[in-house]
């Protein structure tokens, strides 16, 4: 039998679904095999012939030569041997060539069947090749549908779906755009094998961080963890492995160009990217950005990880976050458990308890992370001056601002303006008041 048309269907297969045309022939062999059996019986007694360049298509089916036939299926009598080779002798084989046409429909059913599993199969083993390796990172596709509510993404060898809940709320796609994705998992499926994206888990994120910013695929620069509420805000934490590399500034860019680039990907979620710190005081103050905090005190008991934090009565409903989305954020990120109060709210609380004769609250306060107004948050201070200020010891607003301009301006990244500077900006923040050029503990200040 000659079908071209069977072979530009295997061809087809080839070419979208990257089986090799060797595998589909043999599905297709497996296939004629056992509807032969299904239409005569028997077992392995048929031999199946495809010419990959014309298509023909010829099945042999083998018997043997019996003097009584037991097994119609298996077994020929010498007498009908005989008639196509008169040289046939008792035990030997005989062959006879079968018409496919003649198969029927429940043996052509079973055919089709045998094929759809091979190739399930075939298709499965290509998935695996391509993508078995990728599973965790970012993906590249062409929207093609939508399946219910999941989207259909082409990636090429294969298609995938975004299902719902993977989906950045209010997110949408016209056919043919453009569609990057985590590979999320590979599943195997009646269907066939399905590859799951999403653009909502927090590993995207920072996969996308890790293309935008050569620093991160470089080792220069880690992640130390992302949280995220899809569409609406993240949270990123980020480490420089190098004193010279500014993590934050590295992951904004030129002109806010690189993080810019991924928010466009994401639809306009906002991104906050904290500097890591290992003291939980500082981590948790920064996580609580764009919020300035003015203390920080962490209990780290044996079942939890409570942090109490104070704000300006101005800064509290920043701190918190609509819906209080920012506290939430920063819990996932630092892993503690933050009570936020305003400077108000804190010192009634203090007073209360103090009538009741309970310190412990202020004791922890003011003993465990006396972590003022952090460094970082005075205007025109870098990470490289930060560092400088607490090497020397002056790792805080306060004693910036009780400190001399000479001091500081030995230290590096300083000079006597900067550091005259620095110390008025510090004092501001502390609330002291404004002197004429001096310092508390100096009459002769640089300016």
């Amino acid at each position: 039998m000659v079908n071209q048309e069977l072979l530009s269907v295997l061809d087809q297969l080839h070419r979208e679904k990257g089986i090799p045309q060797e595998t589909l022939l043999e599905a297709l062999q497996s296939a004629i095999m056992t509807a032969a059996r299904k239409r005569y019986g028997g077992g392995d007694n048929f031999q199946v012939e495809i010419d990959p360049r014309t298509g023909e298509i010829q099945v042999l089916h083998i018997r043997r030569i019996v003097e009584n036939v037991l097994s119609p299926n298996e077994e020929v009598s010498l007498a009908e041997a005989m008639e196509s080779d008169p040289e046939a002798e008792v035990g030997d084989e005989i062959g006879a060539y079968l018409e496919i046409d003649d198969f029927g429909r429940i043996a052509a059913q079973a055919a089709k069947q045998v094929i759809f599993q091979k190739v399930r199969e075939a298709e499965w083993s290509v998935v695996a090749r391509e993508f078995g390796g990728k599973k965790g990172n970012v993906v590249a596709g062409v929207y093609i549908g939508q399946e219910k509510r999941s989207f259909i993404i082409d990636l090429g060898k294969t298609e995938a779906i975004l299902p719902y809940k993977e989906q950045i709320p209010r997110e949408s796609f016209h056919r043919g755009d453009r569609v990057k994705a985590l590979l999320l998992d590979i599943r195997t499926t009646t269907r066939g094998p399905q590859l799951i994206l999403s653009r909502t888990h927090p590993e995207f994120l920072a996969r996308l961080f890790e293309k935008e910013v050569p620093e991160i695929s470089e080792g220069i620069i880690e992640i130390k963890g992302v949280v995220r509420d899809p569409g609406e805000r993240a949270k990123v934490a980020v480490l420089s492995r190098d004193p010279n590399v500014d993590p934050v500034g590295s992951c904004v860019g030129v002109k806010g160009s690189r993080v810019q680039a991924i928010v466009r990907e994401i639809h306009g979620e906002k991104i906050d990217i904290i500097d890591w710190s290992p003291d939980p005081g500082t981590f948790i103050a920064r996580a609580l950005s764009p919020a300035k905090v003015l203390r920080v005190a962490t209990r780290d008991g044996e079942f939890d990880k409570v942090a109490t934090v104070v704000v300006a009565n101005q800064q509290l409903s920043l701190a918190i976050g609509r819906r209080g989305q920012n506290v939430r954020l920063a819990a996932k990120l630092t892993g503690w458990k933050i009570d936020i109060f305003s400077e108000q709210q804190y010192e009634a609380d203090r007073m209360a308890r103090s009538a009741e004769g309970e310190h412990e609250g202020e004791a922890a306060l003011s003993q465990e992370s006396p972590s003022m107004i952090l460094l970082e948050d005075l205007p025109g201070m870098g990470g490289n001056m930060a560092d400088a200020l607490k090497a020397a010891g002056f790792d805080s607003v306060e004693k910036v601002a009780n400190a001399s301009a000479e001091d500081i301006a030995k230290l590096p990244k300083f000079g006597p303006k900067t550091a005259a500077k620095l110390i008025e900006t510090a004092r501001d923040f502390m609330g002291y008041p404004k002197t004429s050029g001096t310092t508390p503990e100096t009459d002769s200040g640089s300016v």
